[in-house]
């Protein structure tokens, strides 16, 4: 069922601005990296105090740059979550500095650890396994470590189509979730349609995977930039979608919110409260004040409203 649309929702699931679809949106966190941070002025006149904020790492962003992105993001009250690629990390040595830094100069206690968008690594790690295999995250007493998820799967890690890597994977992460006094979680890639969410979160159940999932969600964006990440980021049935909508030339201009796929998802939550799905992640892909705008609509209130509550 493709939910690229720009309908009312349908019959049954909730409205934007309903209180099922707040009560699954709250607590959303966002990601940024440090060229678009730089572009905010002020990050609490956007975003819900506490709000978990994740910097994305990309090959080339020096150490410094993520350093101080943390650190002025960390003083405006918000939780921190830096990216730790896994494949542009150098050495061991490399990664203890990292983290002394994120703790020195940021306070930084969480991270998202991922093997990172090279074909091949520059150093010793290859996977987000080997950098929690070396112990210096438990060591530094960090609270939060979260890992990469694959709802549609991943080409790069599974090259045949399946996703028995990726699952072997999360089942690995799991073992280890069990025996860290961390707090873990799957962040995963970001989707536009619920059915493959909502079947890959159950399976994760049937797989005996039981670490929360925070569901990825592209936020308003022009169809052109969206169909220009999905391709980066390999986003395979999304991205059919998104080219069949492109099909259609008048709907090009049309600005894209993920009401839908976000309704969809809430209402499933709300027969099956169960359900794995835990917070939402937003990916500001059309710039971070919109998605943040979009989401205070979503929870019907901006955050200098709900402070003055």
């Amino acid at each position: 069922m493709a939910l690229l649309n720009f309908r009312r929702p349908a019959s049954g699931r909730p409205a934007p601005g309903s209180p099922a679809l707040a009560d699954f949106v709250r607590g959303y966190s966002i990601e940024v990296m440090p060229r678009t941070a730089a572009k905010v002025e002020d990050f609490r006149a956007l975003l819900p105090e506490g709000t978990r904020v994740y910097i994305a790492h990309i090959d080339g962003t020096p150490i410094e740059d993520m350093v101080a992105t943390a650190k002025r993001i960390a003083g405006d009250g918000f939780a921190v979550v830096p990216h730790v690629p896994a494949r542009i990390v150098r050495d061991r040595a490399m990664l203890a500095d990292w983290i002394a830094r994120y703790q020195g100069e940021a306070g930084v206690t969480e991270a998202l650890l991922l093997a990172g968008g090279l074909a091949a690594p520059q150093g010793a790690f290859e996977t987000s396994m080997q950098l929690l295999e070396t112990g210096l995250f438990g060591k530094a007493g960090f609270t939060r470590l979260h890992v990469a998820g694959h709802p549609e799967g991943n080409r790069d890690i599974d090259p045949d189509g399946s996703d028995r890597r990726v699952m072997d994977a999360l089942r690995w992460k799991q073992r280890f979730a069990e025996t860290s006094d961390a707090q873990m979680a799957v962040v995963t890639q970001f989707a536009f349609d619920a059915g493959p969410v909502i079947d890959w979160t159950d399976r994760l159940v049937a797989e005996e995977i039981a670490l929360p999932v925070h569901i990825g969600i592209a936020g308003p964006a022009k169809l052109q930039t969206l169909i220009r990440f999905a391709i980066a980021c390999g986003v395979g049935p999304s991205l059919k979608v998104l080219q069949k909508r492109a099909m259609d030339v008048t709907k090009l201009v049309l600005p894209y919110e993920p009401t839908d796929v976000l309704a969809a998802l809430a209402a499933h939550k709300a027969a099956r409260p169960g359900f794995g799905i835990e917070q939402v992640h937003f990916f500001p892909l059309g710039g971070i004040a919109p998605c943040a705008r979009y989401a205070s609509g979503l929870l019907g209130s901006t955050p200098q409203e709900r402070a003055a509550q």
